[in-house]
């Protein structure tokens, strides 16, 4: 039996099952879903399975309470083959008023049409990522993202990561898949992110709601958002970009394209974080275009370890990319939420990381030493304006960062005069 590397969401699942009838892990295909849930499951529905999915979508039609049946916790795998078993899942919580009855898996999102009720105080919601270097054992974990906010303080000074920039580029090209950590030799492990494009090109996004798209003009607008990867680039640039390789395409379709791989959990823009520090019209609030893996993106443009070598500009986008799932990964039990600071007079935070308790970070990502320089004075200039802020709106001040981070493709970990913290993320863990 293959050995079960621990995601950083088992913790999370536990807390969910402890207080809800039911738990939903949404998120992309092929990032462990599955066998997270089974760690916990007691008895397992398996909604795709070919021999048995005839028979499963008429019990589902005729009688959905007959599917729930089985020891408990019960997962149920891909529910939205069959989105009546939502509200079968729904009504057997109302009725036996127990927890961690049923864990659902699913890698689209529904639309909301297909389900009589919303689950809410019933199925609870958690989000799972590819994933994490800490989770695929290359960030050594040294230094804890929880710690960072609970000490700002504490001592990081000489911890060292073990990850070479070949290393980080070729962890970033295979993303974090784990079937891709099973294959025995680096071809076999790239060709994983290559093959889930290729699937969500011809198949994935005509079935995620039965309309049938077009695979090249699919690849078309994955190259070209690719290569706007951790930029601000406007959706109509895009379109210009796609379309002059698609001529009947219009720009209604492609945001209709865009939107079915949202659905797909293979993009997921960040938004952009609004204080009132500067005007309006100063910030700009426009979306950062972003992977849920890093991977995609690299196979989207056709990319290589070895050319990102060569192209260490390209590379500083896809690493962005990467730092930002961690993120996302790491601060996921303490409610984190993930937008960016820019504004006209180009003074930026690559990241917000915001907790649900109020806390927040201030991040750069900087691939080499050269830039951090460069990244801590944006952070520091940003605090800055924070605090001239509040020496002017003492009525409802606005909370300073309680972290200032810039996060390296480096080798060691220090904390400089000015309290900003240079992390390297292959020492970076939740």
């Amino acid at each position: 039996m293959e050995e079960y590397l621990p995601r950083v969401v088992d913790r999370e699942l536990d807390l969910r099952l402890a207080a809800f009838g039911a738990a939903l892990i949404i998120g992309p295909k092929w990032c462990g879903k599955t066998t997270t849930g089974e760690q916990k499951a007691k008895s397992i529905l398996r909604m795709q399975d070919p021999d048995r999915r005839e028979g499963y979508l008429a019990a589902a039609s005729a009688k959905p309470s007959l599917l729930l049946k089985g020891a408990n916790p019960r997962l149920i795998d891909e529910w939205q083959v069959a989105p009546v078993l939502w509200d079968a899942v729904r009504t057997a919580v109302d009725q036996r008023r127990e927890e961690g009855l049923f864990i659902l898996t699913g890698s689209t999102s529904v639309d909301n049409s297909r389900i009589m009720h919303s689950g809410t105080g019933r199925i609870s919601r958690m989000k799972m990522y590819p994933m994490s270097l800490f989770e695929s054992r290359e960030s050594n974990g040294t230094i804890s993202l929880k710690n960072l906010f609970d000490d700002p303080g504490m001592d990081i000074d000489g911890i060292t990561s073990g990850l070479s920039i070949e290393e980080l580029i070729f962890a970033a090209c295979r993303g974090g898949w784990p079937a891709s950590l099973r294959r025995k030799n680096d071809a076999a492990k790239l060709l994983i992110a290559k093959d889930y494009l290729n699937n969500i090109c011809e198949s994935d996004i005509s079935t995620v709601d039965g309309v049938q798209r077009n695979p090249a003009w699919t690849n078309l607008i994955l190259r070209s958002y690719a290569r706007n990867v951790s930029t601000l680039a406007k959706k109509a640039n895009i379109y210009k970009d796609v379309a002059a390789n698609a001529d009947s395409m219009t720009l209604a379709t492609m945001n209709a394209y865009l939107n079915a791989l949202e659905k797909l959990f293979v993009i997921e823009d960040i938004d952009a974080w609004c204080p009132a520090i500067r005007s309006a019209t100063t910030i700009r609030a426009g979306k950062k275009r972003c992977f849920t893996d890093p991977s995609i993106p690299v196979a989207a443009m056709g990319l290589s370890p070895g050319y990102l070598q060569m192209d260490l500009k390209t590379f500083g986008f896809i690493f962005e990319n990467l730092c930002i799932r961690d993120l996302k990964v790491y601060s996921q039990a303490l409610g984190g939420r993930v937008s960016y600071y820019h504004d006209r007079y180009d003074l930026e935070a690559d990241a917000v990381l915001h907790l649900d308790d109020g806390r927040y970070a201030l991040v750069e990502f900087k691939l080499g030493s050269r830039e951090i320089e460069e990244g801590a004075r944006h952070l520091l200039e940003i605090a800055g304006l924070v605090r001239k802020y509040n020496e002017k709106e003492t009525q409802v001040p606005l909370r300073e960062p309680d972290l200032l981070m810039v996060i390296t493709g480096g080798e060691m970990a220090y904390s400089r005069e000015d309290g900003v913290k240079i992390v390297p993320i292959g020492t970076l863990r939740d």
